[in-house]
Order: structure tokens, then sequence, then C-alpha cells
């Protein structure tokens, strides 16, 4: 299911575009200002922004701008009562890949957003999970902006971490589905693989990006 971020600051309008795109299926997250945008970016995996600019906190645009520069890349519809041409040059300058003016209709809304999906599903060129990014028109893992160095091994297994984001893997499916038709390895291989992917993606340790559950495997947030 994908998962549709809405920051919306008057909250019968926020509480309106939940309600109709979750009626088409999506997770939908509302927000009535930015003060935990972040946050959520680095928790959830979210996969396409609705934003107003006329925000009580920042100037929305301005925003998306900021985190753009820090590497955030989904997919954002502004959703705004800006609605000069001069207000929509800016917000495709500023990060947009959509623009709706106020007042809006709901059908129209629904038509952008599934046009977006459908776009973002078919591409996914860029992932990123906190502040690792991971390119797949080349195959490379970055850590602001510097690439990792990896194996083939470990390329696949942080890739195969990066699409099991919060899910528990245990030794058995990443045996299974990372090193595929090696069927005399054991589980202390992947206990091995995962130290050194560890010391690659997080040498000092503080980041925590794998972590162990005991008896069982890993997951990694």
């Amino acid at each position: 299911m994908s998962t549709i971020l809405v920051v919306e600051d008057e909250e019968d309008i926020l509480e309106l575009i939940e309600y109709t795109l979750s009626k088409d299926n999506y997770e939908v997250i509302g927000c009535l200002d930015s003060s935990n945008i972040l946050k959520l970016l680095d928790e959830e995996a979210v996969d396409l922004i609705i934003m107003d600019r006329n925000l009580p906190n920042t100037e929305g645009s301005v925003f998306i701008q900021s985190i753009r520069a820090m590497g955030y890349v989904q997919p954002v519809i502004y959703l705004t009562a800006k609605d000069s041409d001069t207000d929509i040059l800016e917000g495709f300058e500023r990060g947009a890949d959509d623009y709706i003016t106020k007042p809006f209709n709901l059908d129209v809304l629904r038509a952008r957003v599934k046009a977006i999906m459908k776009r973002a599903g078919n591409s996914m060129e860029v992932m990123r999970i906190r502040d690792i990014v991971y390119q797949a028109s080349n195959k490379k893992f970055f850590i602001n902006d510097e690439e990792i160095l990896l194996t083939h091994l470990e390329h696949d297994l942080l890739l195969k971490f990066f699409n099991n984001r919060n899910i528990l893997l245990s030794r058995d499916t990443l045996l299974e589905n990372v090193w595929h038709d090696s069927v005399d390895l054991q589980s202390k291989t992947v206990n091995v693989a995962i130290k050194r992917l560890k010391e690659k993606i997080d040498p000092t340790g503080e980041k925590e990006y794998i972590k162990p559950v005991r008896g069982e495997g890993y997951i990694f947030s």
C-alpha cells in the first residue's frame, strides 16, 4: 500500500483529503504544519507529499526546496490558494511535480495523485532511507553524497534490507533471497556478511541501521 503525506493547516480540508484518498486504498498521514515532517520521512516510507504553501510555521515550497537539497526525493503536489502564474512557476522551481490551486475538485486531485503514483512506481530511480540514498540507475548507494563501496553480495544484501524496511528478515530468508543457490551455506554466513556491511554503512555503530533480533534475524530501519 502506498503512503501519502498530506500537510494542510485547515483541519476540515485535511480530513476531507485523508478520507478521500483512504477510500482509494492509500495510507494517508496528515499534518497541520511542517514541524514533524523530517521525522516522519525518516520513519515512514512516504511515496508522495501533498503540501499546502500557506503554513503557520513555514512557506510550504521553501520547506520542500530545503528538503530537496537534503536529498529527499519524494514527488510533491502543491495544493494551495497561491494561484497566480508567478506563484505556480515559483512552485515548480521549488520542487513541484504538480500544482493544484484552491478551490479544488476532489476527483481532479485523485486523478493527479494516481498519475504521479503510477509514474513513481514505474521509475523508482532514487530511494532514500534516513541518510542512505540508493540510485537504481547505477546501482549505487551513497551516504552524504559519498559512494559506499560495496561488494556485489553486500549490494544485494543492503538492497534487500532497503526493500523490506522495518520488516523482520530471518537468516534463512536472507540466504534464500541474497545467496540464492548456495544451499550449503549456514546462518553464520549471514552474520559475517552483515557484520562487514555494518562496518561500511555505520562504522561507529551509532546509527544502528541493522538491528539483530535474537534467535529470529535482522531488521533494517
